[in-house]
């Protein structure tokens, strides 16, 4: 799917979605590194969403940020400059993410999407890559 070394995180929200997320990855051969949290207890998304956004502007890579309801870890994702992540709650979203937007961070809604939909769209995600052409021009704006 993907050779390149990955950075997941979520709050606890998304925790369990993250876990199976991870052990999919393992069984799939992805490497990824995972940035917290560790626990169902009560943390901050904005800390990871700054975590995992610093680590993919610092590697050239991509990430995967899970929330409850994906919105917050997007909104704190998106303010980094560089950053291009996309709340996805379906297969063809992810694959429109990546060719059109050029999306790096997968933004999932842990309370909307299931362990099942959200392997098909990490999928998709990851198997699919920016087409650039007239997408480039648009994305380029994105941090001027």
């Amino acid at each position: 799917m993907n050779s390149k070394k990955l950075f997941i995180a979520s709050d606890h929200a998304g925790f369990e979605l993250k876990t199976e997320l991870l052990e999919y990855a393992k069984q799939s051969g992805l490497e990824i590194e995972d940035c917290g949290c560790y626990s169902k207890d009560s943390v901050d998304y904005p800390d990871y969403a700054k975590l995992v956004a610093q680590k993919v502007l610092e590697n050239s890579t991509e990430g995967i940020l899970i929330c409850g309801s994906g919105i917050g870890m997007d909104i704190a994702a998106n303010r980094h400059k560089g950053i291009r992540a996309a709340l996805i709650y379906e297969p063809e979203l992810a694959v429109l993410s990546r060719t059109h937007n050029d999306a790096n961070i997968l933004v999932l809604g842990a309370r909307f999407t299931d362990k099942y939909k959200a392997k098909k769209i990490l999928e998709a995600w990851l198997q699919s890559s920016f087409e650039a052409g007239r997408h480039k021009e648009r994305v380029d704006k994105l941090d001027s």
